[in-house]
């Protein structure tokens, strides 16, 4: 499934963004402007941006796909395209989770349908940067185990394609 749109390109790295991908760098300083009653807005309407999960991955075994580091029931599902891009869904339950349903839209937004480079390069205190920036520091553990493990599946993916 080729897709025209070109990847994302990576910002030089800053002493606090690390190597993000533009559009998550220009998410993260979206919401260090807001209040925290308009970002927690802008965390529900993320949250209802989440793709819901295709027909296709109804019948796998979720084992390899789950997050058990994650206090809430997540599961990843990543898939390659034929042109080596990556795009990841995940199942979470969104009215019960909004905020792990937003971390993981707002991911999935720099993320999605680009090269596997683009999720390895995100830094490792990403996590930390988007829950300062949304004033959610709590949360942190389980929301960085889901992008350890979309870093993970995004490294097998590089694997597979260079094999």
């Amino acid at each position: 499934m080729p897709h025209a749109t070109p990847p994302t390109p990576i910002e030089a790295p800053s002493s606090e963004e690390g190597a993000l991908p533009a559009s998550l760098a220009r998410t993260l300083r979206q919401f260090r402007l807001l209040e925290r009653e308009d970002k927690m807005q802008a965390l529900l309407g993320w949250s209802k941006k989440l793709e819901p999960l295709p027909d296709r991955f109804a019948g796998l075994d979720r084992t390899a796909f789950t997050v058990p580091e994650c206090q809430t029931r997540v599961d990843i599902f990543p898939e390659r395209h034929d042109d080596g891009t990556i795009h990841f869904y995940a199942d979470v339950n969104a009215r019960q989770s909004p905020t792990v349903a937003a971390v993981l839209a707002i991911t999935f937004a720099a993320v999605n349908d680009q090269p596997p480079s683009v999720t390895l390069a995100l830094p490792s205190d990403f996590v930390r940067l988007l829950m300062q920036d949304i004033g959610l520091g709590a949360r942190e553990s389980g929301l960085s185990a889901m992008v350890a493990r979309l870093t993970r599946f995004a490294a097998q993916s590089e694997t597979t394609a260079s094999a």
